[in-house]
Order: C-alpha cells, then structure tokens, then sequence
C-alpha cells in the first residue's frame, strides 16, 4: 500500500520529525535532500530554532546577560585586574571616592570622565584591598562550585528518579530507600561534620560536598511525574515495537520533564551559592580561595560592617552580587521553560529568515 503524505505517529498525532521540522512541500522527501540541507535542517531544529524562542523571552535575555556577564568576569576579567593586595589603596576608602566628573583628562568627549573616576570604585578595605577587585577574583572559584554542585545534584536527581519512576518494582524500591535515607539525614549539620574532618581545598570538592542533601526532594518528584508519563499511550506504543528503555528515557520522557528539571537546577545552584557564602561567612570551610562568603566575613569581623555603617558597603556589595547572580539564574531557567515545547520550536524552525507565527514570543 502507498504511504499518504501524512506521517502519524503510534498516539494518532505528528511524527517527532514532523512536528519539529515541519512537513516538505511537494514530494520532495527527506532522501532526496543533500547532506547541507539535512545538516542546516538539523541544526535550525535543534540549534538555530531554540535559540530564537529563548531570544523572544526576556527572561531568557535577561538571565543569559546576566550568567554571561558573571562568566566573562570569571574567565577573562580575572586576567585583566590584578589580584587585591594590601595597601593597594587608603583603608576604608568609600565608594566612588575618587568620582570627581570634570576633572582630569576625560577620555569621554562631553561627559567629563576619566580613568581617575573609576579607580576602586566599590570601596576599600581595612587593609587597603580594593573590594571590587576580591569580589572579581572570588567570581572563578563561586563558578566552580556552582557548576561541580548543580551537575552532581540534578544528575543524581534525574538519573536516580527517572530510573525508579520508569523501573518500577525493585528497583524503584531499592532507589528510593536510598533516597529516603539520604532525605532524612540533617544535611547542614553533616557537612559541617564533614567540612571538619576532611576540609576541601579544591572549589569543585566544595560543590559536590554541598550537593549532598540537595538531590533527593528533585528525585522524588521526578519519580512522581515519570509514574505519569510511563502510563502514556505513545509510551506504551514504543514499549510495545521493542524500543530500548534508554532511546524511550531520552526521547519521550526526560524532555518532557527538563523545563522542570531546568527550574531546579536553578534552586540547586542557588543553594550551593547560599550554603558556601554561609559556610565561609561562619569560616567552617578553610579560607584557600577567595570566596564572596570570605569577604562578607572580613567585613563582618574586621570591618564591624554590621553595627558601624559607614563601612556597611563592604558587606553590601558581596550581597548585591549574590543576589544579580541569583536573579539571573532563576530568570534564565524560567525564560528557557519555552524552548522545550516542541510545537513552538516547530513554529520557529519553519520561518527561517522570517517573522514568528507565534504571537506569544514576539
């Protein structure tokens, strides 16, 4: 019998391709392509496409700008301002002390400003470190931690959950008594205890220290929604013509649930950066690197930033950039809540070079 130009899929609906290529027109088939035209049709549904629904949220803008601006300050900024040094600068210097507009060479016509405005424009010190200069160089080791912290707790959430929710039976019973145990351990105060006796040194070892007690909540619910998902018509059919579990996880479940997963990756790394500044506030773990929870601790003891306010901006400024960071975050996730819907990936894959069908994203 002669196929019809409509694929279906095993539910009744579009095929995956289908859905997020769109259809050729004509009888032009995906055979007679050439290899370019399968790779741009490859990479516009899963580069081009993507990164056009994430662009028309501003969420998304605003958060990318945001952990882009962090990273380029963690990677490259570091190379460019020298690390703080004692007596770099007068002690307790404020904030924009030297912002003195008009005066001096300004090297913008008409505004009146020069490099002498701009120097330690954050503040120094008790011992004359410019804080803007410990706050950028606290940036790469606050970056690993999040990064080593978020990927071990959301990779053991979702591998641990997905699995017991698709397994079932033993399995399931097996994960979740672990995850059950580790849910009922105090947390804080067993990384303290830990922190005690084995001090890490190195900011990735801080991160997976700290991702301990954060996975099993994620794990939990992921199981909850796969218990769902598993029960699916399309699911089922794929069970039913002998498709791996693995290709069945990766296609029509894990998808599915990664606006989800990508929202609690946002709170795992917001906790990481909440839970190390607190820990090196408190200084339980080791002061080896320069950390934002280390300068708010310099502040707090050598400056008695809390009770004397004229020296308050040394502990504001680590928190104002706690709190960008985490905005962020929590904005990119959210913004890329939309790029996991097939149908709206769909739409933007078909207007290459053109405007958007989807009023929602414009």
């Amino acid at each position: 019998m002669k196929r019809s130009n409509q694929d279906t899929a095993t539910d009744g609906g579009q095929s995956a391709d289908e859905e997020l290529f769109g259809k050729l027109s004509g009888d032009v088939t995906s055979q007679s392509l050439s290899r370019s035209d399968r790779l741009h049709r490859i990479l516009d549904g899963y580069v081009f496409a993507p990164g056009r629904v994430a662009w028309h949220d501003w969420r998304a803008r605003i958060g990318s700008t945001i952990i882009i601006l962090f990273l380029f300050v963690g990677t490259i900024g570091v190379k460019l301002v020298d690390k703080p040094n004692a007596n770099d600068a007068p002690v307790y210097q404020p904030p924009f002390a030297n912002f003195k507009p008009f005066e001096g060479e300004s090297f913008i016509p008409g505004l009146g400003l020069s490099a002498a405005d701009f120097v330690n424009p954050l503040g120094t010190s008790n011992i004359g470190q410019p804080i803007g200069k410990q706050l950028i160089h606290a940036t790469p080791s606050m970056i690993k931690m999040i990064f080593a912290g978020a990927i071990v707790s959301i990779g053991l959430a979702t591998i641990i959950g997905v699995t017991a929710g698709y397994k079932g039976g033993k399995v399931d019973a097996f994960l979740m008594f672990i995850t059950d145990i580790v849910l009922t351990l105090p947390g804080l105060p067993l990384i303290i205890v830990i922190a005690a006796i084995f001090p890490p040194k190195s900011p990735y070892l801080v991160g997976i220290l700290l991702a301990i007690d954060n996975w099993p909540g994620l794990a939990r619910a992921l199981r909850s929604q796969v218990l769902t998902i598993r029960k699916e018509s399309y699911v089922e059919a794929s069970r039913t013509m002998g498709i791996s579990s693995g290709s069945i996880l990766g296609k029509d479940i894990v998808p599915q649930l990664m606006p989800y997963i990508l929202i609690n990756s946002a709170s795992a790394a917001r906790r990481v950066i909440f839970e190390s500044v607190g820990l090196y506030f408190l200084g339980i773990l080791p002061f080896t690197t320069f950390n934002w929870g280390v300068v708010m601790n310099s502040a707090y003891k050598d400056g008695n930033a809390l009770v004397n306010l004229s020296h308050f901006y040394w502990l504001f400024w680590p928190m104002a950039v706690i709190i960008i960071l985490s905005f962020g975050l929590t904005m990119f996730a959210q913004g890329m809540d939309r790029v996991f819907n097939p149908r709206i990936r769909a739409r933007h894959a078909k207007t290459i070079g053109g405007d958007s069908e989807d009023p929602q994203l414009d």
